[in-house]
Parts: structure tokens; sequence; C-alpha cells
């Protein structure tokens, strides 16, 4: 059995990318893994509790990121603490199999989860992975949040006592190794690429919809975090352009929005709105919502600077519909396959030709159409089969990293 570390996806009702990776792969692995979490009250590891399970399978998203303990845990983490209780742990004995418990980590882990990750080591004698996502904090430090960037360093550093890292993406790896290279890092654990899945949402992925006309004419749909790096500064720049010249549809955002980074795209949206531009944006949507918005738009933009991965373009392919996309990073591994407007440059005037192409030229736009309906993305239980066999061939209980000084 695999233990999964799901300290801050099980007291948080976020849906952000990682959230929905973690779920998604905690519900792939079903039974062969046992969630737990690092309760801070109890200061110890612990199998996750009935209500924290539940939290796993929230469908409406919250308006915050941020972990969320309620006071009759903390109490109850904290008498157990006094009383000497302890947490109640399965054996380690190795499975029918042969293999030793092993650990997987899909969180970005709080310095507080970092120092507490021996102990959970102890408890998984059998190859222990993380899951990688990206390092924008070190590329594009200008827009991400301060704390995140401050904490970045420490926590790559800490990718170093696992036995293996999982990236999500050929960027992420090499993004990952180069950093190491720069430290110094002698003896640091082996890192694969292993791209993400695609979630059938409501069954409904890979099934054509019909686009629906708003009011407005035509709907483009950005799906993504209002962030600095998601560049949403740009799109609404490039509609404004759009709209001036007289081109007739309306832009919906759904995403939750970042408190530091993204102040200045709202900022511009109610700006937008005051003069009466057709741009909507209602934060974070629930499940069933985003299939419908999916189900209503012509096409989708995705401006971010740089991914890890860009789980809403593949989502996006997924459902029949075209995506405009930079064409280089992950996101570039993403557009392989076809159904998207690859850009090289994602700023104001290339995003604006890129919809104004795809507004106004119904051929091209259903040649991408056929070409994202024609490619198959592997599933989240796929996903969970190719991580847990590449697991299989490590060697776990490596020794500690040299780090030059």
């Amino acid at each position: 059995m695999l233990l999964l570390d799901l300290t801050h996806t099980a007291h948080t009702g976020s849906l952000t990318g990682i959230q929905r990776v973690t779920r998604s792969l905690w519900k792939a692995l079903g039974s062969g893994s046992l969630p737990v979490c690092h309760d801070p009250h109890l200061r110890d590891w612990r199998p996750l509790e009935g209500w924290e399970i539940r939290n796993l399978s929230v469908r409406t998203p919250a308006a915050r990121r941020g972990a969320s303990w309620p006071l009759v845990s903390r109490v109850r983490g904290t008498l157990r603490r006094f009383a000497g209780g302890g947490s109640a742990f399965p054996g380690c004995d190795p499975d029918p199999a042969g293999r030793k418990r092993g650990l997987i980590e899909p969180e970005i882990f709080s310095p507080a989860v970092a120092k507490a990750l021996p102990p959970l080591f102890a408890r998984a004698p059998g190859p222990r992975v993380a899951l990688f996502y990206d390092a924008i904090a070190l590329t594009h430090p200008e827009l991400t949040p301060s704390g995140t960037v401050a904490r970045f360093p420490g926590y790559l550093r800490e990718l170093l006592a696992f036995d293996g890292i999982a990236a999500i993406s050929e960027e992420s790896r090499d993004a990952l190794l180069g950093y190491w290279r720069w430290l110094g890092a002698r003896g640091a654990p082996p890192v694969v690429a292993i791209p993400l899945a695609l979630s059938e949402v409501g069954g409904l992925a890979n099934r054509p919809l019909n686009p629906t006309p708003g009011p407005y004419g035509p709907t483009v749909l950005s799906v993504g975090t209002l962030e600095g790096r998601k560049n949403h500064l740009a799109l609404l720049d490039a509609c404004e352009i759009l709209w001036a010249r007289g081109l007739a549809f309306e832009l919906r955002l759904i995403g939750m929005a970042q408190s530091q980074t993204g102040r200045n795209a709202l900022s511009r949206i109610a700006d937008l709105r005051g003069r009466c531009r057709p741009v909507r944006y209602e934060g974070p949507a629930d499940e069933v919502e985003l299939e419908r918005a999916y189900g209503e738009c012509a096409f989708t933009v995705y401006p971010s600077l740089g991914e890890g991965f860009g789980l809403p373009v593949i989502e996006s392919l997924g459902r029949g519909r075209a995506c405009v996309c930079l064409g280089r990073g992950a996101l570039g591994e993403a557009a392989r396959g076809g159904g998207c407007l690859a850009l090289d440059s994602v700023d104001a005037g290339s995003l604006a030709e890129a919809i104004a192409r795809l507004l106004t030229n119904p051929a091209e736009l259903a040649r991408l159409e056929n070409e994202a309906a024609g490619r198959k993305f592997k599933t989240w239980n796929d996903y969970a089969r190719e991580l847990t066999a590449w697991m299989d061939g490590l060697e776990p209980s490596r020794e500690p990293v040299a780090v030059r000084e």
C-alpha cells in the first residue's frame, strides 16, 4: 500500500490545478493508497478522518486556497497529543507481492510539513516519490507571489530527500535538473517526466459539444487562476483591440483570483465592464458550470507565459475545443498533437491576431476542432499505473544528497 500525503488538499475547498491533480490521483489509486496528513495540533502524521475524506470529493470551489481546520478537530488533535496517544498506522510489512510500503507526495508541501517528513519516511520504507509541477517561481519571480518566491529554493532542496521525482512535463523535469546542477547536488534522485491525465468531468470528455453564441456573439473562454504569470492583462488588451475594431464576441473568464498578482487583471476587467465591453468574470466555477462553459464557447484561449503542464489546454482539446496558447515549453508539449493555434509570443498583438483568425475563419477553426477530436489522452487510471510502475523500479532509502555549500 502507498501512503499519499493530502495534508493541504484534505483541508481546502480550492479546486486549482494542484488540488485537482491530487484529488484525481487519490481517486485513481483507490484502495491501493492510504491518504494521510500531518496534523499540526496532534503534531504527528495520521490517516485521514471521515470529514477529511469527504473534503476530497468537493465539487463546488471555495473562494480561497488556504487550509481550514475546524475547532473540534483542533481540540481533538491537541487532546490526543497531551494524552500521548500518537497516531495509529497499519504496519509496514511488505504486501503480498513482496513490495514495501512507499510514499507519494503530490502536494507542494509547506516548511512545517517538510520538517515532519523524516517520521513519515520511517513509515514508508519503500520508494518515496514527489510530484514536481514547475519552476515558475524561479523563471518568473516578478509574476509570482513574494512568499512563494522566498520559499521555493528551500522546497527544491527538500525534494532531494526523495527517492524519485515525477515531473509533470519535460519542461518541468529539465528545470528541476538544471537547478540541482547549479546547486551542485551530487547523487540527486532520478527525475522522470510523466505528463498528466485528462479528467472526464461529468463523463463528457471527448464528446463533441455544440457552441451556443451569446447575446454579444461567439464566446471566447479562458480558464485559469487570475495571477500574474497567466497573462490575463495581455488577453484583456487583445480583446479590447478587437472590440475597438468592431469585432463582435464575448470574453468569459473562469478562475480564482490570486490576491497579490491578480489585482491588476481584476482592475482591468472592472475598467472594461465600466465601458460596456462584453467581458464576463464570475470567479471560480464548479464542475457542472465549467462543463457548460466549455460547451457554450467557440474556442478557448490560455494566455499563460509559462506552465508546468497546462491542464486547461488538454481539457479544452478533450472537449473538442480548439485552444490558443503559447507554443513553447510545457504548453508547446501539450499542443504537439494538434488542436491548438500555438503562438511564438502571447503579447496582446499576437493574441488579438490569433483570436481574430479563429473568429473570422470557420474553416481554420473546424480544422483545429477536428485535430482536437482526434487526440487521445491518458486517463487518471493510466497515470496512476504509469507512476506506480516507475516507482517499483526505484531504489528506496537513498543516502543523503551532498550539496555544494
